[in-house]
């Protein structure tokens, strides 16, 4: 059993000389105290050292790849024509299994062999001879050296860092241009407090206080090229009615010096913007049309690098930059938050505010995709951010208005009608109860057959099936016939009872006038 060895200054094969001694791992660091120790575990059996430096890190990236270099595979072809039947032990799998397609010899790489390996590193000086410690240092210090500096050149995601630089210093550059400026304002606030406030723009103001210096100067100074026209005019009325104090000439100087710092840093975080925004074009441009660069360059900055951010899904990608609030709601079993990094976006901020949660996870969605093409597809253009873009307008308009049809032209749901409930129940008619002579028979007799009319449904039927319903019309028109009769008899009752009534009226009232004469006439007899 054999244990490849890789060391800085080339490759060393070593023989394993007991076993026994491999199997029992937990105890391995003993047999490896000493160097006579060591010496009785591992022998060194065949040591290639590397020609150059080009050589050493030639076989370090075929290493770390894990493929087989020519330095390794020279050294194994001695080993295959000696020892055919006996074990290789590697440290890296990926290795092994390179040396097992080329060689046809059998590897093992397990965590045993990882403890072999760190015992072997500990006593490397005793048992590789012929190398002192400080060449092996210099050696290891130069391969690490060049080792660097071709991953950084052949690395991936180097752009990336680029823009993870650029948008730090624009973040960094932000915070001190607003301490410069709050310091400014408050500096030249003291001697003309009411520029502040008629000048909100922040570079107008420092360039005005460049120009002018001293508030005596305003009315003299043509401010024609900072300000508009009617600004520059309140800005000399200002100057004239000042309730600020005096300053001198050293302090003014002081503040011009600061005002030119904060013009010189504002240049330089524009070209930097640009710079950025060019760079996000060419790496992430469907990326960059869906929520801008700065946006894009944050998210891209989170997760650490383009393709880290295609490996999330769109969910994470929706709340990415708000850990905090997400694990603090998930705590206290609240809602979660519904965006992150990705409100910053032009579309989410054009969104009203019920409708931010459903365009943000629409504009995730769209986002990861685009993500996953700009990190692993070939020959990238913006088309597919476009199209993107257009679908996600389309929907935030379709939100606005109240419009929930879908994009993939499925016709929406009906909308339920309220159900209203008629009430069968038969209400008594007050009318058919009296007996004055002013609800006339007539009214009633309308009043009922208005209420036995059939409805207009019925009619249609009996008139598509008239043979079946013949026998029911004779029996309807019987009853009319009867109800007619009643109906007269009635009216007839009625008459002759209201005749009576008028005939006693009179009669009634004439008995009434004879029995007061009576009690007259024998009330003045009795006088």
């Amino acid at each position: 059993m054999f244990v490849l060895y890789e060391t800085p200054a080339g490759y060393a094969i070593f023989k394993l000389l007991d076993d026994n001694k491999f199997k029992e791992i937990d105890n391995l660091y003993l047999e490896f105290e000493t160097p006579e120790k060591a010496n009785k575990i591992v022998k060194l059996k065949h040591f290639e050292k590397f020609a150059d430096t080009t050589e050493a890190l030639s076989a370090a990236t075929a290493a770390v790849e894990g493929k087989l270099s020519k330095p390794l595979k020279k050294a194994l072809k001695k080993l295959v024509v000696d020892d055919v039947q006996n074990e290789l032990l590697v440290a890296d799998a990926k290795l092994g299994n390179a040396i097992k397609d080329k060689m046809s010899l059998q590897c093992v790489a397990n965590t045993s062999v990882q403890e072999l390996m760190r015992c072997i590193r500990t006593q490397s000086e005793s048992l590789l001879s012929g190398l002192p410690k400080k060449e092996m240092t210099a050696m290891s210090l130069g391969l690490a050296h060049s080792l660097s500096r071709y991953k950084l050149k052949f690395s991936p995601d180097k752009i990336d860092t680029m823009i993870v630089q650029a948008q730090c210093l624009l973040d960094d550059l932000d915070k001190e241009l607003n301490n410069y400026m709050m310091r400014v304002r408050e500096w030249y606030g003291w001697h003309f407090p009411e520029l502040g406030k008629i000048l909100t723009d922040n570079v107008a103001y420092v360039k005005t206080i460049k120009l002018v210096g001293m508030r005596e100067n305003m009315a003299d100074t043509d401010l024609s090229d900072i300000l508009m026209e009617e600004v520059e005019q309140k800005v000399k009325e200002a100057a004239e009615i000042s309730m600020g104090t005096e300053i001198s000439e050293e302090d003014i100087t002081n503040i011009q010096s600061l005002c030119d710092e904060i013009i010189s840093i504002t240049e330089y975080r524009t070209h930097l913007a640009d710079y950025l925004k060019a760079r996000m074009m060419a790496m992430a441009p469907n990326l960059t049309v869906l929520v801008g660069e700065q946006v894009g360059a944050r998210l891209i900055a989170h997760s650490g690098s383009l393709v880290n951010l295609a490996k999330h899904p769109a969910s994470t990608l929706q709340i990415l930059g708000a850990e905090k609030a997400l694990f603090r709601a998930l705590k206290a079993k609240k809602d979660t938050p519904k965006y992150g990094l990705i409100f910053h976006a032009g579309m989410v901020g054009s969104a009203s505010i019920k409708n931010k949660g459903r365009i943000s996870r629409s504009l995730a969605a769209k986002a990861s995709l685009a993500t996953r093409v700009d990190a692993f597809g070939d020959d990238v253009t913006m088309q597919l951010g476009i199209d993107h873009r257009a679908k996600l307008e389309t929907r935030l308009r379709m939100l606005e208005e109240g419009n929930n049809k879908r994009l993939s032209g499925v016709k929406a749901k009906a909308k339920l009608q309220k159900f209203h409930a008629v009430s069968e129940v038969k209400t008594f008619k007050v009318a058919t109860d009296s007996t004055l002579p002013s609800t006339s028979s007539k009214k009633l007799k309308a009043e009922d057959e208005a209420a036995n009319a059939p409805s207009p449904k019925k009619k249609k039927i009996e008139e598509i099936e008239p043979e079946m319903g013949e026998p029911s019309t004779e029996k309807k028109k019987k009853k009319k016939k009867k109800n007619k009769e009643e109906g007269a008899a009635e009216e007839t009752m009625m008459d002759d009872s209201v005749a009576a009534a008028e005939e006693e009226t009179p009669t009634s009232t004439k008995k009434n006038k004879k029995s007061k004469a009576k009690k007259a006439a024998a009330e003045q007899d009795d006088e």
